[in-house]
C-alpha cells in the first residue's frame, strides 16, 4: 500500500479537491498531508534565498558582504529581527565566523494555536589578507552587523607568480 492511497484526493486534473476547513471536523491524515506540504514548501523556499527554511538553519543565510578597502576590509551582515546578544563574532588564523541563534514565537488565541520557530546559523570567511585582529570593530544597528578589519602593516604577499616555462617540459638526466 502506498502513502496515496491513504490521502482521499490527488493532485491530477479532476481530482476532488480537499475540504476546505472549519466545514468538517480535522482529519488526522488532511492535518499530516498540510503538514507535510508546508515542510516541502519551507525546504524549496528557503534553497532559494532568504529567511524561510533551510536558509535560516544555515544554507546561505544570513547574507554576508566583503567589500576590500585600501585601509582593510568591511564586512556586513544582514540579522532581521536579531538583537547584538544572539549574534557572535570571532576572528581566529585568518578566518572570521559570525555565529547566532534566532527564536521567535506566535501565539493566536482565537484560533488556539502557538508556533515557535528556532535556527541557529554559522559563517565562515576566510580573509584574502592578514588584519589587524586588535584593531577590528564592531556595530550593530537596525538588524546590520558592521565590520572594520584594518588591514595589517605587516601583510605578507598571499600567493606568488609562478614562472611558465614554454616548450616541452623538461626530465632528470636532460
Amino acid at each position: 500500500m502506498s502513502v496515496r492511497d491513504l490521502l482521499p484526493w490527488g493532485r491530477g486534473a479532476g481530482a476532488p479537491m480537499p475540504p476546505a476547513p472549519g466545514n468538517e471536523p480535522m482529519s488526522p491524515f488532511l492535518t499530516l498531508h498540510r503538514e507535510m506540504n508546508r515542510l516541502f514548501d519551507d525546504v524549496f523556499t528557503g534553497l532559494g534565498g532568504g529567511m524561510p527554511g533551510l536558509a535560516a538553519r544555515g544554507l546561505g543565510w544570513p547574507s554576508v558582504e566583503m567589500v576590500e578597502t585600501d585601509q582593510g576590509l568591511r564586512v556586513s551582515a544582514e540579522l532581521p529581527g536579531l538583537d547584538e546578544k544572539d549574534v557572535e563574532l570571532t576572528i581566529d588564523q585568518g578566518v572570521l565566523t559570525l555565529r547566532g541563534e534566532k527564536r521567535a514565537e506566535t501565539t493566536d488565541k482565537e484560533r488556539g494555536y502557538t508556533e515557535r520557530s528556532y535556527g541557529r546559523f554559522e559563517r565562515s570567511l576566510a580573509l584574502p589578507f592578514a588584519v589587524e585582529e586588535d584593531k577590528a570593530e564592531a556595530s550593530f544597528k537596525n538588524g546590520v552587523l558592521s565590520v572594520t578589519l584594518p588591514r595589517s602593516a605587516k601583510a605578507p604577499e598571499r600567493g606568488r607568480r609562478i614562472a611558465i616555462n614554454g616548450g616541452t617540459p623538461r626530465t632528470a638526466g636532460h
